[in-house]
Formats: structure tokens, sequence, C-alpha cells
């Protein structure tokens, strides 16, 4: 199982420490990054994915420096979705998708069939394949993140990094999204860790662990059924939010209305 670890990592921007010293460790299972605002999460994410540079520290994938690696290779091991993703509105749906496989294809190549089955699989994953042929100017904001989302899981990458995938999407879209991350993580054929970034604590709930983010350091990180983990998510809100369980035991998010 590919497996991707933050040694000791920080991040410094405009000269201010924003992220770390932090060490995490990321494999199988979906994992949700919580926490404030300004906490660190998309940095964390994006330091992970090799696109932020460090101030010391080293990420690692399977063991190896992960910028020693060449970028197609990571390509394959690690698919990113930024929050704003960026793509021309002039491409079609199949054709945003298809640019997941370029790590696979190149840039010159032909795509064969497991490139046209993985494009496939990923359109009916995130329900977009009845809009192959619309362009994404066409889309609504909804929409065009579930053909992102798409172009990602078109990789096969046996690692997902994303960054507030559910942006855009309403309610039952969300709940499907966080039922897909649940399939992919628990797939036996193909496994894949999947780190979300998430804003919805009631969907990172369903997810295998937190990792809660507070000031860029870490103030706790395991399942969401961890009295400790459910205490650091109520500190970090400032006690705007507590979690508590629901009568079939699972855990589940409640605003404190009279919190001042």
């Amino acid at each position: 199982m590919t497996r991707l670890e933050a040694l000791d990592i920080e991040v410094a921007l405009g000269g201010r420490a924003v992220l770390g010293p932090l060490r995490a460790a990321f494999a199988g299972g979906w994992t949700a990054i919580v926490g404030p605002n300004g906490a660190g999460k998309s940095t964390l994410l994006r330091a992970l994915a090799g696109l932020q540079p460090l101030a010391s520290g080293q990420v690692r994938l399977n063991g190896a420096p992960l910028r020693a690696l060449p970028p197609v290779e990571r390509a394959r091991r690690i698919a990113w979705l930024a929050q704003q993703g960026e793509v021309s509105g002039e491409l079609t749906v199949r054709e945003t998708v298809e640019l997941g496989r370029l790590a696979h294809v190149g840039l010159m190549g032909m795509p064969g069939r497991a490139d046209t089955a993985a494009v496939a699989r990923a359109m009916a994953l995130t329900e977009c394949a009845s809009w192959a042929g619309r362009r994404l100017h066409q889309l609504s904001g909804g929409e065009r993140q579930r053909v992102l989302l798409a172009r990602a899981l078109a990789t096969d990458a046996p690692l997902l990094l994303l960054d507030e995938p559910t942006t855009h999407l309403d309610a039952p879209h969300q709940v499907a999204l966080a039922r897909l991350f649940r399939r992919l993580a628990d797939e036996r054929d193909l496994p894949r860790g999947v780190v979300t970034v998430l804003h919805d604590l009631a969907i990172a709930l369903l997810a295998d662990r937190l990792l809660v983010l507070q000031h860029g350091r870490i103030r706790a990180d395991g399942p969401p059924a961890d009295p400790q983990v459910q205490q650091a998510v109520a500190s970090v809100f400032n006690g705007a939010v507590r979690i508590d369980v629901d009568g079939t035991g699972r855990p589940r998010v409640a605003l404190e209305l009279d919190h001042h």
C-alpha cells in the first residue's frame, strides 16, 4: 500500500510560520482534515502533494523523498484536486476527465483500453457521464466540481488529496460523495487512501480518521469516536460546536446556539 509521510515539515509564508513542525502519515482509509479558517489545512494538503515549498522537514512517498521523484511518477501515485480547480471552459466534460490520464498516456500518446475504461469508471462514479459532451462553461458550479473530481479519479492513483471536494455541491451530492470516499477507501481490488480537507463537520465525521488542525499544528489525530478527538474539535472551534453520539452510537455534530 502506498504510504505518504510528513516528517517534521514546516511552511512559512511571507516570513511567517503558518504550518508545523508537523508529523503525520497517510496510507489507506479516509482521513478528513478539519479545523477553523487559517488553521493550515489547505497548506498541509499542498505540502503533501509536493506543491508547497517547505521551510524544513520532508515529505516522503513510500520512503523516498517526494521531491526527488519524477513528476510523472508523482502524478501516477498522487491525485490532486485543488479548492479552485482551473481548466478551460471550452473543454468538454469527457476531455477534461481524460486529462487525468496524461501521466499514463503522455502528451503525444494515444489512449488505450485501460485509459478509456478509467475515464468511463470515473465519470460513472461521479455521475457526470450523461453530460460527457457538454462544455465546462455550460455547467453549474456543482457539476464542474464533480467533473474535476472525476479527472482526479481517472488517474487511478492510490492516494487522493482533495481540497474541499464538496464545494458547490448540494446536500444529496455531498452525501453521495461521502459514500464514494467510503467505497474508494474500502475497495479490495484498488484500495485508495483518501485525504480530504473539509469544512462540513457532518461529512467529516463519516471518515475513518480526523486530523484536527489549529494554528498550523495537529491538535488531535484519530477516529471520530475518540473522545479526545471530539474534545479537540470543540476546542478549536471555541465551543461553537460539539460532537455527541446519536441513538446508533455514531458521532454527530451539534451547534452550541448559546455559545458566546
